[in-house]
């Protein structure tokens, strides 16, 4: 009897496969080790990080940093709620709108499909500048104080148009489209039904990007947010927070012995590690549901014809 051999999935030798595996391995530590120093550092006492400065193995343990962020911050969980509501709300209306207009720039027989093909384009190069994009949020959309304010601006990305449309034409054969045309399926049918299903690892990595933007955004909320603080996302709060602590340490000896004590109890250098903590967590949790479409969304997106 013949003996039957091992059949590997790939023609790579075992010793190959066993070192490509520890570089893995070794990098995947070097992406994680730095997030979970961040996290020890905001669990560690400030006298510890005084004494021995950041450490793996600190001298005491403590949770004076977190009791601090959620004592002084009685709007945190309505800033938490307003960051997610904006980047669930951003992210579905923006992959939408990325859909929609990457759809007609893939289709050849669109009459104005290069004029708004290079009309995408030229916003990457050329913006509107600071003041003019002011006035017109403000003065002819009446983006002000309102969650619109956080969410239009950044609806249009031409960067994720262009990763959209070349997943349409990676992906989608125009034989495709003539085919559900002569079936009599409308346009939205045929993107809705057609088009998106197949080019799903392009929607889903366009709507992790957008996520990602929607979630860290704090600047639009120092520009168009001034009066109800109520609106405001956790990251604005936060980098409010960060700030008023510096202005406090710095000014400490100026404004009395009131704010020197309150200064010494404040756990400045593990707060920034607990805001880092509490910014990073909740998008963290995203990315399981986006793995899968992440390594081909990199390799498309580098196609920009």
């Amino acid at each position: 009897m013949t003996k039957k051999k091992n059949l590997r999935l790939n023609s790579v030798s075992l010793g190959t496969e066993v070192v490509i595996h520890i570089i893995m391995a070794a990098f995947s530590l070097c992406c994680i080790i730095p997030f979970v120093f961040v996290i020890i550092i905001a669990f560690s006492s400030e006298e510890s990080i005084r004494a021995i400065g950041y450490s793996f193995t600190p001298l005491s343990w403590s949770t004076d940093a977190f009791s601090y962020a959620f004592d002084k911050l009685p709007q945190i969980w309505r800033s938490y709620f307003n960051s997610i509501f904006i980047t669930v709300v951003g992210t579905v209306t923006s992959t939408l709108m990325c859909a929609l207009y990457a759809y007609v720039l893939y289709r050849p027989d669109f009459k104005y499909r290069k004029f708004f093909n290079f009309f995408s384009f030229f916003t990457m190069i050329f913006g509107g500048g600071l003041v003019p994009t002011y006035v017109v949020c403000t003065q002819v959309l009446g983006l002000r104080e309102n969650y619109a304010a956080l969410i239009v601006p950044l609806l249009v990305n031409p960067f994720n148009i262009i990763i959209m449309r070349a997943f349409f034409k990676s992906s989608v054969p125009l034989e495709l489209i003539e085919a559900a045309t002569i079936d009599g399926s409308g346009e939205y049918h045929t993107l809705f039904r057609i088009v998106a299903p197949i080019a799903k690892p392009g929607v889903a990595t366009v709507a992790l990007l957008n996520a990602l933007a929607f979630w860290n955004e704090w600047y639009l909320s120092l520009l168009y947010i001034k009066r109800n603080k109520v609106l405001q996302p956790l990251q604005a709060l936060l980098m409010e927070l960060q700030n008023n602590v510096q202005y406090l340490n710095q000014m400490a000896g100026q404004l009395g012995a009131a704010a020197i004590n309150e200064a010494a109890k404040m756990p400045s250098q593990s707060l920034r590690m607990v805001l880092v903590v509490l910014i990073v967590v909740p998008i963290a949790c995203a990315y399981p549901f986006f793995q899968r479409y992440i390594v081909a969304g990199l390799a498309v997106g580098s196609i920009k014809g």
